[in-house]
Formats: C-alpha cells, sequence, structure tokens
C-alpha cells in the first residue's frame, strides 16, 4: 500500500481541512495575487529591464539598424512595412515570454528552496485557487509586458510605423493571449523538476521566437508548405497573427476563427492541464 503526504491545512482533494475559518476563493484569490503584485512592485526595476531589452533589441536591429545601413531585411523600400508587421510579433513575443518565464521560473524555486507553495496551501483555499492565482499573476505580468512594445515601436525605428487598432479585436486577443501564455508557464513549471525549468525554458525560446511568425506573416511560408503546417503547433504564430489583425491594416494576416479558436481551446486546455499537475505535485 502506498501513502501520499498530505500539507497540513488540505484534505485529499486540495480543499481546506474543517475546523479552520473558510475564506471565500475570490477573497483568498484577490489577497494572493495583490501579495504577488506587491513583491513585483519591490523588483520593479528588475522587471522592467527583464521586460523592455528584449523588444529594444528587436527593435533597434531590425527597424533601426538594418534600414540604416541597407540590409534587406527592413532596409529596403518595403522597410516601413516591415516595421509595422514586426509590431505585433513583438508584442506577442514580450506576451508570451514574461507570461511563461515568470510563473514557470519562480515555481521551481518555491517548490524546491523557499517552500513557498506549502505555506500557500496550508490557506483556506483550494489549491485549485492557488493555481489559478498563478495564472492570473503571469497573465498579468504578461499585459504589461506587451504594453511596453508600444512606446519602443513609437520612439526605435527609422521607419514609420503605421498601426489601425481594430479594438474588439485588440481587446479579445489580449486576455487570450496572456492567460494561454501562463498557463502554459503553469504546466512547465509544474511538470517538470524545479532544477530542470531554466534548462527547459531556454530550450523552448529560440523555437518559439523563430519559429512564431514574429519577423514574417505566417502566409509568407507558402513556399515551404511542411514548414507551415508544422509552426501551428507553436501557440505564438497565432498570437503574432492576431496581434497583426488587430493592429495594422494591409499586412496579411490567418483568418480571425482559426486564432480564436486555438487561443481560447490552448486557454482551456493548459489552464486545466496546469491546474491537475500544480495539484499533484503540491500534495505529492
Amino acid at each position: 500500500m502506498t501513502t501520499t503526504s498530505v500539507p497540513a491545512g488540505v484534505d485529499a482533494t486540495g480543499a481546506p481541512a474543517s475546523g479552520r475559518p473558510r475564506a471565500t476563493g475570490w477573497t483568498t484569490f484577490r489577497a494572493l495575487l495583490l501579495r504577488d503584485l506587491t513583491v513585483l512592485d519591490k523588483g520593479l526595476g528588475e522587471f522592467l529591464a527583464n521586460t523592455i531589452i528584449q523588444p529594444l533589441m528587436l527593435a533597434f536591429v531590425f527597424t533601426y539598424v538594418f534600414p540604416n545601413i541597407g540590409q534587406a531585411v527592413g532596409g529596403t523600400e518595403g522597410a516601413a512595412k516591415f516595421s509595422t508587421l514586426l509590431v505585433g510579433g513583438m508584442v506577442a513575443q514580450s506576451v508570451i515570454f514574461q507570461g511563461l518565464f515568470r510563473v514557470a521560473l519562480p515555481m521551481g524555486r518555491e517548490l524546491d528552496i523557499t517552500n513557498e507553495l506549502e505555506d500557500r496551501v496550508m490557506a483556506p483555499t483550494t489549491v485549485t485557487t492557488i493555481a489559478l492565482e498563478k495564472v492570473a499573476a503571469g497573465a498579468l505580468q504578461g499585459l504589461f509586458a506587451g504594453l511596453v512594445v508600444f512606446p519602443v515601436a513609437a520612439f526605435v525605428p527609422a521607419t514609420p510605423v503605421f498601426l489601425s487598432v481594430n479594438w474588439p479585436v485588440l481587446l479579445t486577443i489580449t486576455p487570450l493571449a496572456c492567460t494561454t501564455s501562463a498557463a502554459l508557464g503553469l504546466v512547465v513549471g509544474s511538470r517538470f523538476e524545479p532544477r530542470s525549468v531554466p534548462m527547459l525554458a531556454s530550450f523552448l525560446a529560440l523555437p518559439l521566437a523563430f519559429f512564431g511568425a514574429i519577423f514574417y506573416p505566417w502566409d509568407a511560408l507558402t513556399p515551404i508548405p511542411w514548414l507551415k503546417a508544422l509552426v501551428l503547433v507553436n501557440p505564438l504564430v497565432y498570437m503574432s497573427e492576431g496581434f497583426r489583425a488587430a493592429l495594422t491594416v494591409g499586412v496579411p494576416h490567418m483568418p480571425l476563427l482559426p486564432i480564436y479558436g486555438v487561443l481560447i481551446g490552448s486557454t482551456v486546455l493548459l489552464t486545466v492541464a496546469g491546474t491537475r499537475s500544480f495539484r499533484a505535485r503540491v500534495l505529492s
């Protein structure tokens, strides 16, 4: 017979043990989220540096240096169009990397070193609430990272950037992209050993970026049909295409129906999978 160790304060299902005052799920969720945002505020300088450096370097090299030295990418007569299509990709990249890494990497530390998650599990709430709070906190950080791209895109490029905001699309794609990214971070952080999470995150970064339609529309891969089909497993493709649909006119993008379908499906599936693996990890 095998036995399972259950942290104090919860039963085997992840619900708070009886005999303790029960706070509402929303009250505890809000308190945990506020705590995470307070911690983020204390390390705001580091967060800003990590958030801004990647889009700043991308914009500087591809939309400032290349046009000024006459390089083909962003340096020909299509430089302005390239700068415009790059904005959607930069927003998507900032969102997914912050959402993924700001959930997965701290979780490894909290599980293996600080044991902070064990303390949270002792709160009068369910493990599911704690997992969903992790997703919400990561999504908010991804949202902030996406917003940082706009001043970068406004001031860095040497060529004009022509944006035309489709507000209904932007206001629906953004929360889906942020939540999908954070839910992916929950899956990675809870399914792999803490010591392997940083290496795995680094391993994921390059394929996600280079095959995520950041630097080119997905339709541009038509001459390479096998690659065009293969990259469809990458959630960043749908985020990049979705933000292009929301921010530009005249730049080709994937139809909105598959974009919404995949992002909604990914959000649900990754959140459910991440919550289950998080519960199993914490209660083991």
